[in-house]
């Protein structure tokens, strides 16, 4: 996997478009997570998840204080990964049911938000979307976003070389 590099939107559209898919090949259901109590198949799940909020194709609310967002949004702006453990606010409950019949399911599922999401960024930039923890975000600030999320997660299951720290 290449060096961090959140700033690089070619990098970044790399990763969406060709290298995500490239370590997702090594993802198996039986594979263990590194840390964390996600399974393969959630985690998968939790990626699509979240693709489909940047969509639009599912909607959640922001619990962060508008006050409080620009200082979370710091964080699209540095290469520091998601650290280990973070819990996102919507889901300190927990994760929702399986949607799929299997991970391979889960994939193809993925694979078609992912789709849906670069179809959007190029066609229509500006348009915002609710993030959890950042409010509403437009294109750029969600490439970087996925970017960031995939990177861990991806670590999080070994298909990608340990995050710097």
């Amino acid at each position: 996997m290449a060096a961090w590099n959140v700033g690089d939107a070619a990098a970044r559209d790399a990763l969406l478009r060709a290298g995500m898919w490239d370590a997702l090949g090594g993802l198996r259901a039986d594979t263990p997570a590194r840390w964390g109590r996600m399974t393969a198949q959630q985690m998968v799940e939790h990626l699509e998840w979240t693709f489909a909020c940047s969509t639009g194709t599912c909607t959640v609310e922001c619990p962060i204080p508008e006050e409080h967002r620009p200082r979370y949004l710091t964080f699209l702006t540095h290469d520091r990964p998601t650290p280990q453990g973070f819990e996102n606010p919507v889901l300190v409950s927990g994760l929702p049911a399986l949607a799929h019949a299997d991970l391979a399911a889960a994939a193809a599922a993925l694979r078609r938000e992912v789709d849906r999401y670069l179809a959007g960024a190029e066609s229509a930039p500006a348009v915002l979307r609710m993030h959890p923890l950042f409010g509403p975000i437009g294109a750029e600030q969600w490439s970087r976003t996925h970017y960031k999320h995939v990177r861990h997660h991806f670590t999080q299951f070994g298909l990608y070389p340990d995050e710097p720290a």
